[in-house]
């Protein structure tokens, strides 16, 4: 891995030093995720003006037609995310010195139309959650997800000697870096030994090989040299063992099942992490099946 320099003024004479100057602020481990996506974002960017373009040449009409050309037909959600990576480097860099007009003024975050499909119904969930044919690893995963309501990245970035076995919690960074707590159930706590088989230290979600590159030794189980198990990954086998669902929908239908069964709002925030309630009410939300069940307890002529 290259070494990533500061820069400063108009040091900074192309792209590509633009954007490693820009990603060598989100280097801290809370920051992870986000660097992550923002570094895919950017590195398009690049490749689409060369990496020694200046990035002061960059105009507003260049930028929305590339940008549209490479999220257009996506989400609101993910044209708002790619978005705000480019605008929060484009503002960094501004900053430096290094821009004189924003490029992405022609360019406006999208209204997200409300979903209300995306959480799995029960009987979706335990289908998922029970299957034989579906490695241990990704079982518990699974269930660790649903159990706690914890994003993906939390539970990924779990090692084994955070673990508090005996009153099944651990602990995790949140995002935006605050440090929390999650509790998981009988389920979970069953697998755990067996897939543990015994392992005090490394990463608690392996992969399945041993590391082919070099990686931080945090992200390495020292005893087997396996690596810890990524997002994509993780995210690749669920999709595909699911028939298109995605990880982050196990977290979604945690919280709603838990709302259509009575827990309060501060409990939920508490299990979820989330520091709004307008954020929380986006998960919270019943489902048509809790509805339907809520509307044929209270039909008064049913009753008669």
């Amino acid at each position: 891995m290259g070494t990533v320099h500061a820069l400063t003024g108009r040091e900074a004479t192309t792209l590509d030093d633009a954007v490693s100057a820009y990603l060598a602020t989100l280097a801290g481990p809370e920051s992870a995720g986000t660097r992550r996506v923002y570094s895919g974002v950017l590195r398009a960017l690049v490749a689409e003006y060369s990496s020694d373009a200046d990035p002061a040449a960059l105009t507003g009409r260049q930028v929305a037609d590339w940008f549209a050309s490479q999220w257009g037909q996506r989400a609101p959600s993910t044209w708002n995310v790619r978005l705000d990576a480019v605008k929060s480097a484009c503002r960094y860099w501004a900053d430096q010195g290094w821009l004189t007009e924003d490029p992405t003024v022609m360019l406006r975050r999208r209204k997200r139309s409300p979903d209300r499909s995306r959480a799995l119904s029960r009987a979706e969930v335990d289908a998922l959650l029970t299957r034989d044919d579906i490695a241990l690893r990704e079982r518990l995963l699974w269930r660790m997800l649903y159990e706690t309501a914890a994003r993906s990245a939390e539970l990924l970035a779990l090692d084994v000697a955070d673990l508090d076995m005996p009153n099944r919690k651990a602990p995790v960074r949140r995002k935006g870096g605050a440090i929390d707590v999650v509790v998981w159930q009988t389920g979970t706590a069953r697998l755990l030994p067996r897939y543990l088989k015994g392992r005090k230290t490394g990463p608690l979600f392996l992969t399945d090989r041993r590391a082919r590159v070099e990686l931080p030794p945090g992200d390495i189980d020292p005893a087997t040299g396996r690596a810890r198990l990524s997002y994509r990954q993780a995210a690749e086998l669920f999709t595909a063992a699911s028939g298109g669902k995605t990880l982050h929908q196990l977290r979604h239908s945690a919280l709603t099942h838990d709302a259509e069964d009575g827990a309060s709002t501060p409990m939920l925030m508490a299990k979820s992490g989330h520091t709004s309630v307008a954020s929380l009410a986006r998960y919270a939300r019943p489902s048509a099946e809790a509805l339907a069940r809520w509307q044929a307890s209270r039909d008064p002529a049913r009753r008669r």
